[in-house]
């Protein structure tokens, strides 16, 4: 995956609390008002995914990272955290109360992938249809 070059926003930091996801909602729902993408229901979905993961099972602040791939054009959202655990499709259960988003969110994007980052950490990633 490329990142963007020339378009990159400004990422956002966020403290690891209950307030993350609704705060890293509002992020992506401006850059794509920004970028003139009208339906940003998915993209909302992913960041909401990657950063409540982050909170529950990562460590230390988040940053939310979201630009167009300068390949391809698609939206590119990303979320760092200092945890080492990596974040794994759980399988099927019916009565489990948590452990779908990663399911959900194998069928809503292109793809996805987690990446180490030099500082420690890693860097979850969606690319979006």
């Amino acid at each position: 995956m490329r990142s963007a070059v020339g378009c990159e926003v400004p990422p956002l930091v966020l403290e690891a609390n209950e307030w993350a996801p609704r705060l890293a909602r509002g992020f992506v729902a401006e850059r794509f008002v920004e970028w003139g993408i009208e339906d940003d229901h998915v993209a909302r979905l992913v960041v909401c995914e990657l950063v409540t993961n982050a909170f529950r099972h990562g460590e230390g602040p988040i940053v939310v990272r979201v630009f167009r791939d300068e390949g391809d054009g698609a939206v590119v959202v990303e979320v760092w955290d200092a945890g080492e655990g990596r974040p794994v499709v759980q399988p099927e259960d019916a009565d489990a109360t948590s452990g779908r988003g990663l399911v959900l969110l194998t069928e809503l994007v292109r793809e996805w992938g987690v990446r180490p980052l030099n500082e420690g950490g890693k860097a979850t990633w969606a690319k979006l249809h």
